[in-house]
């Protein structure tokens, strides 16, 4: 490898092993625990006093949200043993390959959504928001690695501008 490629910084393989992980780990464990903590509780409680076809969807949507938060929660424990060196990023590859951070989306205008609970719904988008930076810095980490190298014509500085055009998906 040329010393060109030697200089090129992973920006996500930074982040996925710096205080800005730790913080989405924890904030992503934390919505797990609450979750797991409002629908044992406040969440049952206000499911049998819903119209029927809230209480439908109510159901729905809790299957759906508590998988989305284990799909989730799978891949920041994954994350984490790589940062840890407590599995290689090739047994990563292999394990992250069950878990799904790309389904589970929410109909909002589903007949009897906005009969749910507003903590329910909130609960809701706040996984949804969790998913897609999950799901954002899963592509990044393992996208499957492109040619870094500039081409003999672009000079160094060209082709880490480039990197960060395709990064930040600029034009």
């Amino acid at each position: 490898m040329s010393e060109l490629g030697l200089n090129t910084i992973s920006f996500a393989g930074r982040a996925a092993s710096s205080a800005q992980f730790k913080t989405l780990y924890a904030e992503g464990m934390a919505l797990v625990e609450e979750t797991a903590s409002y629908l044992d509780g406040q969440g049952r409680a206000a499911s049998k006093v819903l119209p029927r076809m809230a209480s439908v969807l109510y159901a729905a949507e809790s299957m759906r949200l508590t998988t989305r938060l284990m799909q989730m929660a799978s891949w920041l424990l994954l994350q984490r043993a790589v940062n840890n060196g407590e599995m290689t990023r090739d047994q990563v590859l292999s394990e992250k390959s069950k878990v799904r951070l790309d389904s589970f989306n929410v109909d909002r205008h589903a007949p009897g959504w906005l009969d749910l609970p507003e903590s329910f719904r909130d609960l809701v988008e706040r996984s949804l928001r969790l998913q897609n930076r999950v799901a954002l810095l899963d592509r990044e980490i393992y996208r499957p690695s492109e040619d870094p190298m500039p081409h003999d014509n672009e000079n160094s500085v060209q082709a880490q501008l480039n990197l960060l055009k395709t990064a930040f998906n600029t034009n």
